[in-house]
């Protein structure tokens, strides 16, 4: 699989990932102060396949603690899910 394209499932993969939070909190307009747990439960088996890299949940909590955070400041405004997709790519493949 070529950079692009493993880049590009996993964009769809954290834009899948955002939709189906934001249903799951539908009743807060997706609004969830713990939104990286939520996140990491349903990321860590699909993300780490991707990846091919393992994750312990709280591993991923912090990465993905992390990547919002660099995203604000680095980059505000962004399309999130690229950003995120990058992220993991510099760090993993």
């Amino acid at each position: 699989m070529t950079d692009i394209e493993i880049s590009e499932q996993l964009e769809d993969l954290f834009q899948k990932t955002g939709n189906a939070h934001h249903k799951t909190f539908i009743k807060t307009d997706g609004e969830d102060p713990e939104w990286p747990l939520w996140y990491a439960d349903y990321l860590l088996e699909k993300l780490g396949k991707l990846l091919n890299a393992k994750f312990t949940k709280s591993e991923l909590v912090y990465l993905l603690v992390m990547v919002e955070k660099e995203r604000a400041m680095m980059a505000p405004g962004s399309n999130w899910p690229t950003y995120y997709a990058n992220f993991f790519i510099e760090r993993y493949l």
